[in-house]
């Protein structure tokens, strides 16, 4: 998993949508991906997060090929009950951000496995966690 990148809700997002201000950035670093050979993990909350925000904002046209264009080459990663207790307590560490059990579930994930996150998100930092840029 070394050639690996955990994916934030945030690009995945951007990639589907030509008005996001990040698209233009998300589709070049998808092609930097596939380029270098790396394998985009996506945590099941986040595929779910993502598919529920591109459906909503985008259509079930955008939605259906997002999930069987964009999400075809991604592998998935199952989060275990500890490390959504692990979110939680980080979640509560934080008191003075908005930090999402999302991104702290993410966060909790990379730390784990090791995996640097792809994310638009400055709370990975906050959180100290390795982002990949």
């Amino acid at each position: 998993m070394k050639r690996s990148v955990l994916a934030d809700t945030g690009p995945l997002y951007a990639a589907a949508d030509p008005d996001d201000q990040y698209h233009e950035r998300a589709q070049r670093e998808l092609k930097r991906l596939n380029r270098d050979r790396r394998l985009v993990v996506v945590a099941y909350p986040i595929l779910l997060e993502s598919y529920t925000l591109v459906l909503y904002r985008l259509g079930k046209e955008v939605a259906s090929t997002w999930l069987g264009e964009t999400m075809a080459g991604a592998s998935f990663i199952n989060p275990a009950a500890e490390d959504y207790r692990a979110a939680t307590a980080k979640v509560l560490s934080f008191k003075d951000q908005s930090i999402t059990l999302f991104d702290a579930t993410v966060a909790v994930l990379a730390q784990r496995t090791g995996l640097q996150v792809w994310t638009y998100d400055h709370h990975f930092d906050v959180m100290r966690v390795p982002v990949w840029r």
